[in-house]
């Protein structure tokens, strides 16, 4: 089964929309995983993940853990990613387009307001629009469908 694409377009802070969304996830009792441009952003949501409501613990771990494969939530940076612990949902907010894709149920694109972050995820939809992906794409801002 083909995944479905979901683009969160116009993010002020892709980060913390990550973290809502994560939580959401968590909360429905889906697994993910969160592919991030590199070990600053990581450790930086790892951070905000510990630190957000004190009972709304969101468990996770780094993909080079040994518990990565039952932990629900699992971070990489996007050079490290190799082999995905789990297949449900894949939240990308690196600028390539993550391996394996065909994998997981649902791809979860966050995209930034700047150029730099528009026109990556504009060849990221192509690329999905290619292989005949159902995409829906929502503003992040305005929180609507578009």
């Amino acid at each position: 089964m083909a995944p479905r694409v979901q683009f969160y377009h116009n993010t002020p802070d892709r980060l913390a929309l990550a973290s809502e969304l994560i939580g959401r996830a968590h909360a429905g009792g889906r697994q993910a995983i969160v592919r991030l441009p590199d070990a600053a952003s990581l450790r930086k949501l790892d951070q905000m993940l510990w630190t957000q409501e004190p009972l709304a613990f969101i468990p996770h771990v780094g993909i080079d853990s040994a518990l990565a494969a039952e932990t629900p939530i699992v971070l990489a940076a996007a050079e490290s990613a190799s082999r995905w612990p789990h297949q449900d949902m894949l939240f990308n907010l690196a600028a390539d387009m993550p391996p394996d894709i065909e994998t997981f149920r649902l791809v979860v694109e966050i995209v930034g307001q700047s150029e730099e972050e528009k026109q990556p995820a504009r060849m990221r939809w192509a690329a999905y629009k290619q292989k005949g992906l159902a995409l829906k794409a929502f503003d992040a801002e305005r929180r609507e469908a578009m």
